[in-house]
């Protein structure tokens, strides 16, 4: 009896060989040089920052090449499938601005002539490949109980040799048609295992894109292909895919690097080109003296909700990953501030081969940088968009004052160097909240910022002086003249070497009555151009906050 015959027994209702998808699936018609990539989650839970990450790269690389950039759900492992997952993917994608060319496109549909791209509906497709590999005697059902295979195990390990299914302790390889068969016909359970060519004591030479040039010794291990409920492996199933696919480079994290030499074996065995390989640096996140992975249940920012939530411009989490695949990234951006990030073209050899940091701290300078370069009414556009999902409150009092607010988000925005305000749209209100009533009657007494050497008493006899000779209709040279000459009145120095010489001689600086103005009618020390704030406040708010401050 042959291994045809096994191979009959085991896929009774497969009626197509590997030529037939070979064929179905012919070789794409791109460009030279065009790359054709996949993001390829398990549906197994919802987005994080490290798919952007990866998804970003791959995304990237195919785009900039004028090649292919595809979604592919891995979803063998069906009982930790979680319900939206697969939507939540997509959804998360399109938001980053990373739209496939092909692939699952959600509610189980998709685009692209290379389906399905859900591994799930492809069990055929896998059950071809290894009849074939059975037939040609390079697989083989596997008969063995989880309570044999641990037993081996502990065997091995006793005896201080290598764990695992392989050579002579691999017991069902060399089992007759015959033997397999009767197995088959009295119901007991199997698996297809892979018949490895592999020597240990032989090594593969690889080139990795990120990594550069490894080695690694050949995969002896007969590792599953198919299991008990008839669905493939990743191993397999990931292989036949990325060749039927035409997967010319795949990107994936430093972890998969020691299942290589098994990817390389597969391709190998199923004599399939073998496409390029890129392996990641895990992202890491700095820890006290220390660093770690960023993790999914410790760290807030690892789940990509985050992002919505503090209201990081989705823009702004990209040219921050930006930097961390290319550190070249940032050179650029300042070069070319106002170019389109797409214009910059990723390099895999340039990534670092150690694990990436996560530093939000940096991801805040660069959100800065993002927003201090968008115009006014579309910083109006992205807060209220946000706002309305995340602040009820701020969203009806911004939309309720539209032109004061983007007078508001255009201040200091027209010069060579822009005002960095916010990083995040979760940081507006406490910027803005003076320039609402309703905000600024709820800001306590307690949290008045008054210039350091400024008493409250001395701030309120500034502003009871002020007042009487503020004029709203002057421009912002005259203003300050006047508020100099009140200052001098008020016995404070407008000439810093007079009052460094004699300082005793004065009450301050004019900085001091600036600083109490600015107390008065913001509450604030750090706060966008004095003058631009009191223009936009308007007369009859500046002099109404000046008489409740003398009357605190």
């Amino acid at each position: 009896m042959n291994l045809q015959s096994l191979a009959n027994a085991i896929f009774p209702n497969i009626d197509k060989n590997p030529k037939f998808y070979i064929d179905k699936y012919p070789k794409r018609n791109l460009k030279e040089g065009a790359k054709v990539t996949r993001y390829a989650p398990s549906p197994t839970g919802f987005q994080h920052i490290g798919g952007v990450f990866s998804a970003l790269i791959d995304e990237r690389i195919a785009t900039q090449s004028e090649g292919v950039f595809f979604l592919r759900i891995e979803d063998t492992d069906q009982k930790r499938e979680v319900e939206g997952a697969i939507e939540d993917t997509i959804k998360t994608m399109h938001k980053f601005g990373l739209d496939f060319t092909e692939g699952m496109t959600g509610d189980n549909t998709s685009k692209g002539d290379y389906g399905p791209y859900r591994q799930s509906e492809r069990s055929e497709i896998y059950k071809t490949f290894a009849k074939d590999l059975i037939a040609k005697g390079l697989a083989y059902p596997c008969f063995c109980t989880s309570e044999d295979l641990e037993k081996l195990r502990e065997n091995q390990i006793s005896e201080k040799l290598t764990p695992g299914y392989y050579g002579e302790y691999a017991s069902c390889r060399n089992l007759s048609t015959e033997e397999a068969l009767e197995k088959i016909n009295n119901g007991e359970r199997y698996i297809i295992r892979l018949k490895s060519p592999g020597n240990s004591e032989k090594r593969v030479e690889f080139h990795d894109l990120i990594k550069g040039d490894i080695s690694f010794p050949e995969n002896n291990q007969d590792i599953v292909i198919i299991k008990s409920d008839g669905l493939p492996t990743y191993h397999f199933a990931h292989a036949i895919d990325d060749a039927l696919m035409g997967t010319t480079t795949v990107i994936r994290g430093e972890e998969w690097l020691s299942s290589l030499p098994i990817h390389v074996q597969l391709f190998d065995v199923l004599r399939f080109e073998k496409p390029e390989y890129a392996h990641t640096p895990t992202i890491m996140k700095q820890d006290g003296g220390s660093k770690r992975k960023l993790s999914k249940r410790k760290d807030a920012e690892s789940a990509v909700s985050y992002y919505d939530e503090e209201g990081y411009p989705m823009i702004s989490v990209i040219e921050y990953l930006l930097n961390i695949i290319n550190s070249t990234f940032e050179e650029w951006r300042e070069e070319n501030p106002f170019a389109d990030y797409h214009e910059f073209k990723v390099s895999l050899d340039k990534m670092s081969k150690s694990g990436a940091l996560f530093d939000i701290v940096k991801l805040n300078d660069v959100s800065k940088n993002v927003i201090c370069r968008l115009k006014a009414d579309v910083v109006y556009d992205y807060y209220t968009n946000w706002a309305k999902e995340y602040n009820k409150e701020m969203y009806e009092l911004v939309t309720s004052n539209e032109n004061m607010c983007k007078e508001v988000f255009n201040i200091d925005k027209e010069g060579p160097k822009p005002r960095k305000d916010f990083a995040k749209w979760n940081d507006v209100k406490e910027k803005i909240f003076f320039f609402f009533d309703e905000l600024f009657k709820n800001d306590g007494i307690d949290n008045i910022e008054l210039p350091k050497k400024v008493e409250l008493t001395e701030a309120q006899r500034i502003i009871a002086a002020y007042s009487k000779a503020y004029n709203f209709n002057t421009d912002k040279d005259t203003w300050f003249e006047e508020l100099k000459a009140v200052a001098v009145e008020l016995g404070y120095a407008t000439d810093r070497k007079a009052f460094k010489k004699d300082p005793e001689a004065y009450k301050g600086m004019v900085s001091d009555v600036a600083g109490s103005v600015r107390a008065a009618l913001t509450h604030r020390a750090n706060t966008p151009d004095l003058y631009t704030i009191m223009q936009i406040m308007g007369e009859e708010k500046v002099k109404t906050r000046f008489n409740e401050f003398i009357s605190l």
